[in-house]
């Protein structure tokens, strides 16, 4: 959520620009010490790890802002986000990884910061470290949980967030279906938009969207985060020293931040970030063992899998990539669909006098992800002249994916069908056009997209 400001202001870090401009714009930034009196840390690895840090913080919103945007009530003064940033060494690289808020933790002891009561170590949700001893207790349990030295802590709030993205001059996002949700107020057609700060709000905090609840927030928050990555590195902010400069002033007035982030370190970043494009970004969260494992006076977690989980932040470690490595021509042009391909069956039949054409068909469609019975056959009539998509009502949404494969071909309700569609290849046929799922990876599992894979083409 407003972890996207914190990481743009690292994307709004400099460009190489020198500390003529940079030095003086850090002593803006709100300073905190999270990692005062901490011992037994993890072993420094190769690379910078940054934490970032979205809190419910909502003082600086305006009474009108509160109506429009629907953020009355009282902050639990909590962190409603959590992102581990890792650059690479090389600084060609940034790997983020998302941390539920509910998921499982157990605080090591510590005293309240709000009331000075001393507490052994007890087990929580996540976001609650914040609430019982601020940034150091919010390290404290990340390094603890993950292993992974955190070199620099970013926190953000409500306005942070609304003003990094005007002063971006809006986000675009692409969806794939309509995004509605009455608890914020995110109404959404599908198709492209772009967003400025409110309204981005709105797109990252909602939770209340089909049954995806704050797995499926996380992974719109990362494509959030890699539009903003897309749109700071190719409008020319980061090679513009008055833009720069002015922006900069804007975000970092807002930002909390260790004291050790200064002019250098944004320079650093900035140098790295000039070579970014969004290929350059990866996402993923950490991978669940268990949903909803209850904990007796907390309510229900979501548990880690250890296995996983360790073999992930094992690569933040090392400064290992979490995806494969890409090559320009790896990724094809691909259309953003509602349903996987992965998850539609279809049966094909050769609707002309074309011989091979069901099973050149088939193929196509197999190559791109549709479970195909492999067994393609001839229609009755064999002088089709439009190809046909064939589905039962029912599956609508699946059809209009496998339409969006086949262009310009006629979907046709056939009640009773059933889950499996029917594809009546014509004489038009000319091809499959590649499609790719909104969210490539269901949530919840540690599944990696890059920032191409997600943002608007």
């Amino acid at each position: 959520m407003r972890i996207t400001t914190a990481f743009s202001v690292l994307v709004l870090g400099a460009a190489g620009i020198g500390h003529a401009v940079v030095t003086g714009l850090d002593t803006g930034i709100s300073r905190v010490d999270p990692f005062k009196d901490m011992k037994n840390r993890p072993q420094a690895g190769h690379g910078t790890n940054f934490l970032l840090v979205g809190t419910d913080g909502r003082d600086r919103i305006s009474e009108q802002e509160r109506r429009k945007y629907r953020l009355g009530g009282a902050p639990c003064h909590c962190t409603d986000t959590m992102m581990i940033v890792h650059l690479s060494e090389a600084r060609d690289r940034a790997s983020i990884v998302s941390l539920p808020r509910d998921s499982y933790a157990e605080l090591p002891a510590h005293t309240d910061q709000n009331t000075g009561d001393k507490h052994k170590a007890h087990p929580v949700k996540l976001n609650a470290a914040y609430a019982e001893g601020g940034p150091n207790l919010t390290v404290r349990t990340v390094e603890r949980m993950t292993k992974v030295k955190i070199d620099h802590y970013l926190e953000v709030d409500f306005t942070s967030f609304m003003k990094t993205v005007d002063v971006l001059g809006g986000v675009e996002i692409c969806t794939a279906r309509p995004l509605k949700d009455s608890h914020t107020g995110l109404d959404l057609a599908a198709g492209r938009h772009r967003l400025n700060g409110g309204a981005a709000l709105q797109y990252v905090r909602s939770r209340h969207i089909g049954g995806d609840a704050d797995l499926g927030r996380m992974q719109r928050q990362q494509r959030f985060l890699a539009a903003v990555i897309a749109k700071a590195t190719s409008s020319g902010v980061l090679l513009n020293p008055v833009r720069f400069r002015d922006m900069s002033r804007t975000v970092l007035g807002s930002v909390r931040a260790d004291r050790n982030f200064g002019a250098d370190e944004m320079l650093d970043l900035g140098h790295a970030m000039r070579r970014f494009t969004p290929a350059s970004s990866e996402f993923t969260s950490v991978p669940i063992g268990k949903m909803g494992y209850a904990v007796k006076g907390i309510g229900s977690t979501l548990k880690w899998d250890a296995a996983k989980s360790a073999k992930l932040f094992g690569a933040l470690r090392t400064d290992k990539p979490l995806a494969p490595l890409k090559t320009a021509k790896s990724k094809p042009k691909a259309t953003v669909v509602d349903v996987p391909p992965e998850q539609i069956r279809v049966q094909v039949s050769n609707g002309t006098a074309t011989a091979g054409l069901g099973g050149k068909v088939d193929q196509a469609l197999r190559a791109n992800g549709f479970r195909t019975t492999g067994t393609p056959d001839n229609a009755p009539k064999r002088d089709v002249q439009r190809t046909v998509v064939e589905y039962d009502p029912r599956w609508d949404r699946s059809a209009k994916t496998l339409a969006t494969a086949l262009p310009d071909s006629e979907l046709r309700a056939a009640k009773g069908r059933g889950p499996q569609m029917k594809v009546i290849a014509g004489e038009d046929y000319d091809g499959v056009q590649r499609v790719r799922a909104e969210n490539p990876q269901p949530a919840g599992e540690a599944g990696v997209v890059t920032g191409d894979e997600v943002v608007c083409e």
